[in-house]
């Protein structure tokens, strides 16, 4: 095929930890790199106010800086790096062809997946006649708006927590509903959530309706051994109850398991040859930039050898 424009060694899709250090090795690796980022290039990490656990940072690090060092280290090995979101992709051609919202079709020799993980609702009619007027799935977005008034966060892990510690520097209370008896947070964030005065944990609760009318006015939440309701007088209900992968792009094109992760073996080599996959996309369970960053790098040298392989 004759080299266009829009034609590259490797393409990967996404921008979180998993995709922009895929494009890092990539593009130091030789390959001509583009990577397709979305609007707004940066993943989850975007939505993360202090990240104290990335190794080498001694002080705690906004997440979307941290993002915007990857970006620029990205774009300064090479890599180019488009603000387009990937609508289609067909892997049953060689080369590779990606679709993006605005109709360019970019094709590569090899493709890295990073599409990350979504925040996860509740599916509540009400919570969802309500996102936007009152519901969120982003603390960081919207805890702005919510100075001086009660808000409600809803789930148990370290997103729960880290959203109901950043609430507590805008609201004057935040209820933490869970549906167990006990937080599934880390320790460390534990410890931060029980020295704040501003949060009321209630257990073995889940939200059961979100009361209003333009926008939310109050929560009902049902505890799960008494059956017994409670109203939250809060205009704000945060929904931090996990993610889900972003992999609606690769349905039917893709192996994937029951939970719709990207199956892929130990060389993150997914089930069509020259297509690799790395980060949220394929873990269930650690949900961690350094894991996310560690997949990234085992994918792009894996797809930096399937070229090298292809040539001879």
């Amino acid at each position: 095929m004759t080299e266009t424009n829009n034609h590259y060694q490797i393409v990967i899709i996404g921008s979180g930890p998993a995709g922009f250090t895929a494009a890092i090795y990539a593009a130091r690796g030789g390959a001509r790199t583009a990577l397709l980022g979305g609007i707004a290039p940066g993943g989850q990490l975007l939505l993360t106010t202090e990240i104290e656990n990335y190794p080498g940072f001694i002080d705690p690090m906004v997440g979307a800086d941290l993002m915007e060092r990857m970006l620029k280290q990205a774009k300064r090995l090479g890599a180019e790096v488009f603000t387009e979101d990937a609508v289609s992709v067909d892997l049953s051609v060689r080369p590779f062809a990606v679709t993006t919202a605005f109709g360019r079709v970019y094709t590569a020799e090899a493709l890295i997946a990073a599409t990350g993980a979504r925040a996860r609702w509740t599916g509540l009619p009400s919570e969802q006649k309500f996102i936007g007027k009152g519901v969120s799935g982003c603390a960081t977005c919207d805890g702005f708006f919510y100075r001086g008034r009660e808000v409600c966060v809803i789930g148990g892990g370290d997103t729960a927590v880290e959203d109901a510690l950043f609430l507590t520097k805008f609201a004057s209370k935040v209820y933490m509903v869970h549906r167990r008896d006990k937080l599934r947070a880390n320790f460390r964030l534990q410890e931060k959530l029980r020295k704040n005065p501003k949060i009321e944990m209630i257990y073995d609760s889940v939200l059961d309706e979100v009361q209003g009318d333009d926008r939310v006015k109050a929560a009902r939440i049902k505890n799960m051994k008494t059956g017994l309701t409670r109203v939250l007088p809060t205009p704000g209900v945060f929904i931090a109850i996990g993610y889900d992968p972003a992999t609606g792009v690769f349905k039917g094109k893709l192996k994937t398991d029951d939970s719709s992760y990207i199956v892929t073996d130990d060389r993150a080599r997914a089930s069509v040859e020259g297509v690799f996959a790395a980060g949220d996309i394929i873990d269930p369970f650690y949900k961690q930039a350094i894991v996310a960053a560690g997949s990234g790098c085992k994918a792009a040298m894996e797809a930096l050898k399937y070229l090298e392989e292809i040539k001879k």
